[in-house]
C-alpha cells in the first residue's frame, strides 16, 4: 500500500519531467538514413526524432526543401536540429526561421564557401542536370570506397543505406547543393567536422570542434567521440 502511495505521489513529478525533455531531431546525409546517427548517446533528458526525405519537386532551392523538411519537426516543445552532410545544410537554412535551443552540424558546410570548388564548377557546368540520377547514385558508391576509406569498414552497411535512396532524390539533391547561395549564417551554429574528411575537406570549413581522423561518415565511426562531446554542447 505505501509503495503505491509514494508511485502515486511521484506520478505528476515524473509525467512533468517527461514532457520537459528537448527533443532532438537528426538529419541525415544525401547517401545515409537515420541509421547514421544510431550509435550516438544523448542521455536521458533528450527524446530522439529522425527527419525523412521525399524527393523535391525540380528545381527546389535549399532554402524551399528547408522549410518543407520542418514540418516535420514539432516547434510547440523544446527541440534541437542535429544534421550530418547535406542535413547540416538543411539546419543551417532552419535556422534561420525556426528556434531551436541549438543547431549542430556534423561533417556538413555552414555557406556554399565551405563547399569544394567541384560544386562551384558543377554551377558553371550543371553536369547534375546532363547526367540521369542513377549514375548519380553508382557513382556515388563507387566514390565513397575511394574517397571515403572509413566507411570501407563497414562497407554493407553504408551501401544498403545508399541503395534505398531514390535516383531522383539524389540527382535533384545535388542540384541543391550545387546551387545554394548561401554566403552567410547563424553564428549560434554548431559545427563538428573531422580532420580526414575528403568529402567536405577541413581546409574550407570553420568548425567549433575538430574531431581527429574523423571521416564524412564520423557521426557512425566516431559515435563516441561525439557522444563525449555532445555531453558538453548540450548543457
Amino acid at each position: 500500500m505505501m509503495k503505491l502511495i509514494i508511485l502515486l505521489l511521484l506520478f505528476p513529478f515524473s509525467l512533468a519531467m517527461a514532457q520537459g525533455k528537448t527533443t532532438v531531431y537528426f538529419i541525415p546525409g544525401l547517401g545515409t538514413d537515420y541509421r547514421i546517427f544510431t550509435e550516438l548517446e544523448l542521455g536521458d533528458n533528450y527524446e530522439v526524432e529522425y527527419l525523412h526525405y521525399f524527393t523535391p519537386p525540380k528545381n527546389t532551392t535549399m532554402k524551399t526543401y528547408a522549410h518543407l523538411m520542418a514540418k516535420q519537426i514539432d516547434t510547440t516543445s523544446k527541440f534541437i536540429i542535429v544534421g550530418a552532410s547535406l542535413g547540416g545544410m538543411l539546419a543551417t537554412e532552419m535556422a534561420d526561421f525556426m528556434s531551436p535551443e541549438k543547431t549542430i552540424l556534423i561533417a556538413s558546410a555552414k555557406s556554399r564557401l565551405e563547399l569544394p570548388y567541384m560544386y562551384r564548377f558543377q554551377k558553371v557546368v550543371p553536369l547534375q542536370k546532363l547526367v540521369p540520377g542513377k549514375i548519380i547514385k553508382s557513382s556515388t558508391q563507387f566514390l565513397r570506397k575511394i574517397v571515403e576509406p572509413a566507411a570501407n569498414k563497414k562497407n554493407d552497411f553504408y551501401t544498403d543505406m545508399l541503395n534505398k535512396k531514390d535516383p531522383l532524390f539524389m540527382k535533384r539533391a545535388v542540384d541543391m547543393i550545387v546551387n545554394w547561395k548561401r554566403t552567410e549564417y547563424n553564428s549560434e551554429i554548431i559545427h563538428i567536422h573531422g580532420n580526414k574528411d575528403n568529402t567536405l575537406p577541413l581546409r574550407r570549413v570553420k568548425p567549433n570542434y575538430v574531431i581527429e581522423n574523423g571521416s564524412h561518415v564520423m557521426a557512425y565511426t566516431k559515435s563516441k567521440e561525439i557522444s563525449e562531446l555532445f555531453k558538453t554542447i548540450l548543457l
